[in-house]
């Protein structure tokens, strides 16, 4: 027997309680195989020696938003923003950029309130920095972005007849005219101007954003939804994952999480989806787990409500500073039943976004109920964010065995909002 790899350090932390620690381990087809005394005198074909350093394990996020991420690596970074004006002239930086194409986007990330004292931009300032380029924003929490009055007759804001989406909002000031911010669903509109980006596109934004990923130590990610909804960036999405893997450009094992607007009603034999008639899924009956060690489809991703950056979670309570504004959720509960349980019973566990605890009550009795209804699946659901979760739903979560998915990233952002 020969390893393919044998690594060495001062302190090699295992995880295991049986061994915690190690100087020595050796690898094989990619899987550790022993560690000091039972690798022992066994030759290596490639050694890589630490020396006093300290190796751990791999770092896991277990909720990121890669491509979203990868793309913006291209776009204006706006957190560099101190101040209004700063954010203005960063755009005014972008605009001579670009030059004479007119028809160029004005793309930015990482817009954060909070960094100008609660004030958004104002749309005739950007309308006089971008002429009638169409510009986009996105905001740092994702679920907001601001939009110039370019962009705005683009998607017809303007035009007779013109409808908000369910479960999204376009800000208005006093007098009913539109401030550029457009929140939750409605980011939709903006990015169907977009959308799809080509397998390529997909293709360098993971190899560019798993690069980073790598260098920090992580390992393994979940890309916390794909396929669909403002998040998806094409209806072939997981085809860009598969053949960034296969070009060696997914530089972490991956698990895909299909957004629910990906899933589509499927017929089989009613025995298949617990004596029901149909279910809701991935064509040919594709569902969780379905990949390898590197690449693999994880929970559905459903968005119950906003952002607590954006103050669109759904709450119980009025807002600290917003009088009369709880959030929302950004469709009917009954709507979420039904797509939701349709998508249980055919085999996905579920991963419900819910930041207010209104939003988290909505999916405590979402799992609650699906959960009694076929039972409990191997894999737990999740509850993406739990952000504003009262002691009660903490335990009513332990009784369900949920697990949930905090994120320390948001501590920063929601600090300077403070």
């Amino acid at each position: 027997m020969k390893l393919d790899l044998c690594v060495r350090a001062r302190e090699i932390i295992t995880m295991d309680r049986a061994r915690p620690a190690a100087t020595a381990v050796g690898v094989i087809g990619g899987r550790i195989v022993g560690f000091d005394d039972e690798i022992a005198g066994i030759e290596a074909t490639r050694t890589l020696d630490f020396g006093d350093a300290c190796m751990t394990p791999g770092l896991i996020d277990a909720h990121c938003h890669t491509v979203w991420w990868g793309l913006g690596l291209s776009a204006v970074d706006l957190s560099r923003a101190a101040c209004l004006n700063d954010l203005y002239g960063l755009i005014e930086s972008e605009v001579e950029r670009i030059g004479d194409d007119t028809g160029a986007w004005v793309h930015g990330t990482g817009f954060n309130q909070g960094h100008y004292n609660g004030q958004l931009p104002e749309i005739d300032r950007l309308d006089s920095l971008t002429g009638d380029r169409p510009l986009y924003l996105r905001h740092t929490s994702g679920h907001a972005a601001f939009a110039n009055t370019a962009t705005l007759r683009l998607i017809g804001a303007f035009d007779d007849g013109f409808e908000v989406p369910a479960g999204g909002m376009m800000g208005r000031d006093g007098d009913g005219h539109f401030t550029g911010l457009v929140e939750e669903s409605a980011q939709g509109l903006v990015q169907s101007l977009l959308l799809p980006y080509s397998t390529e596109q997909l293709v360098e934004a993971i190899d560019e954003a798993t690069t980073r990923f790598a260098a920090q130590g992580i390992t393994s990610f979940t890309e916390a939804g794909v396929g669909g909804g403002w998040i998806g960036h094409s209806s072939i999405e997981i085809a860009a994952y598969q053949l960034a893997s296969e070009r060696n450009h997914l530089h972490a094992r991956a698990q895909l999480m299909p957004t629910i607007d990906a899933l589509r009603p499927l017929a089989a034999h009613s025995a298949d989806f617990h004596g029901e008639a149909t279910g809701f899924g991935l064509d040919l009956g594709i569902r969780y787990g379905f990949g390898d060690d590197h690449l693999r489809l994880g929970h559905v991703k459903v968005f119950l409500d906003g952002s607590l950056l954006g103050a669109t979670a759904a709450v119980t309570e009025d807002f600290c500073g917003h009088d009369h504004n709880r959030g929302y959720l950004l469709d009917t509960p009954e709507a979420y039943r039904k797509r939701v349980l349709a998508a249980y019973r055919s085999g996905w566990p579920l991963a419900l976004h819910a930041i207010g605890d209104a939003a988290i009550d909505l999916a405590l009795d979402l799992i609650e109920e699906a959960q009694k209804s076929y039972g409990r699946h191997a894999p737990p659901c999740r509850i993406e964010h739990f952000g504003i979760a009262r002691p009660d739903q903490v335990l009513r979560a332990g009784e369900l065995a949920i697990a949930v998915t905090p994120q320390a990233g948001f501590i920063g952002p929601l600090v300077v909002l403070c």
